[in-house]
């Protein structure tokens, strides 16, 4: 192209680490115009970010086109190689204050632009904007860094992500009022006398001497496996369901209403019993929704096997390769099957055709032993 094209952003001029940066809007429709993102083309040693994780793209194009009203995407971070040009709004030299900040950025149309931050984002722009053309006229804040040569875009890609943390799964289903299920298991915590005051709502992992017995994490993927898609339908029907079966099963757990009575500790029953474990609680729900299915009116009356089970954590025999590996408390698919195969045979229940399977090859891999 001609020298004499350019791109023209309206711009606010900032400082880092005394090199200039400008930020700027641009309409959702030019995103996907400006910043190519072709990974084919280009070589490792220029590549500013991890590669494209395409399977991420359609669930937040889907979180866009589904929540028009609401979505929210932090800004675009680009590093521009190419001589750029700054008019500021004010050409007095020497003045201060904001007007001398803001102006327009002029960017060669020959520039190379590399994504440092956020090339999932844009994509999913892209994708969201055939569904739903409209969106074109939204905008997103883009941040431009001067990058000659882009000598500098790795060395920015790994800065942006040193120190980024991702936050608790608790507390993103805390935070989450678009998720039915995040919204019916606070709604559960905060209606059930067995969890109320019982339960870590930020963190996903207990230290030993917290006060709560369990995590709003392993309450969450518990219940969604206990209604396990009932609840779409009518959710105050599967609230009303995941209340009463916790409220039930926590009958037959007497140290869970030891610790509310305050005669043990939390963090002695988590250090001495596993029941209060995540792997466990996803078993219990995973056996209460086959015992619901089987006995929908009567199932309630048929978990008093439950106080059989031996839930503690020396009890090696039983739990060891089931909810324990090595003796520390597990939570994988397989561990949570295991473990819901303990509780279904207790409560008189057949294994499915995927639940047997995997039994039978942990009695293969333990010797055949059987409990």
């Amino acid at each position: 192209m001609g020298a004499g094209f350019e791109y023209v952003f309206p711009a606010i001029r900032g400082i880092q680490a005394q090199r200039e940066y400008y930020v700027s809007m641009c309409p959702l429709r030019l995103l996907p115009r400006l910043f190519l993102f072709n990974e084919d083309d280009t070589v490792p040693e220029l590549r500013a970010q991890r590669q494209l994780n395409k399977a991420r793209v359609p669930d937040l194009s889907r979180y866009i086109t589904e929540n028009l009203d609401n979505y929210v995407f932090s800004a675009i971070t680009v590093s521009v190689d190419a001589k750029v040009k700054f008019d500021r709004l004010s050409a007095v030299d020497g003045e201060t204050g904001e007007a001398n900040l803001m102006g327009v950025l002029r960017i060669p149309m020959s520039a190379r632009f590399i994504i440092n931050d956020g090339q999932h984002r844009r994509a999913a722009i892209d994708m969201a904007l055939r569904e739903k053309p409209e969106l074109g006229d939204e905008t997103i804040a883009v941040v431009f860094f001067l990058d000659l040569g882009l000598a500098r875009c790795q060395q920015m890609f790994a800065d942006l992500n040193r120190y980024a943390i991702r936050p608790s799964k608790s507390l993103g289903i805390l935070y989450d009022y678009r998720d039915e299920a995040a919204k019916l298991t606070k709604e559960l915590i905060a209606r059930s006398e067995v969890f109320r005051d019982l339960v870590e709502l930020e963190k996903t992992n207990l230290a030993p001497r917290s006060k709560k017995l369990f995590t709003l994490s392993a309450i969450y993927h518990a219940t969604q496996d206990l209604v396990n898609g009932d609840a779409e339908d009518n959710p105050e029907d599967g609230a009303q369901l995941a209340l009463a079966f916790w409220e039930e099963t926590a009958k037959h757990m007497k140290e869970w209403e030891q610790v509310r009575d305050g005669a043990l500790t939390a963090g002695d029953v988590r250090a001495t019993y596993i029941h209060s474990h995540g792997v466990v609680l996803q078993a219990l729900a995973r056996a209460g929704h086959s015992l619901i299915e089987r006995f929908p009116k009567q199932w309630s009356k048929k978990l008093g096997p439950l106080e059989a089970i031996d839930w503690k954590r020396t009890n090696s025999s039983l739990w060891e390769g089931r909810a324990m590996i090595g003796g520390q408390v597990s939570k994988n698919t397989q561990n949570t099957i295991l473990t819901a195969n303990v509780i279904k045979k207790k409560l008189g229940l057949d294994l499915t055709a995927e639940e047997e399977k995997v039994e039978q090859a942990y009695r293969g891999g333990n010797g055949a032993k059987r409990h």
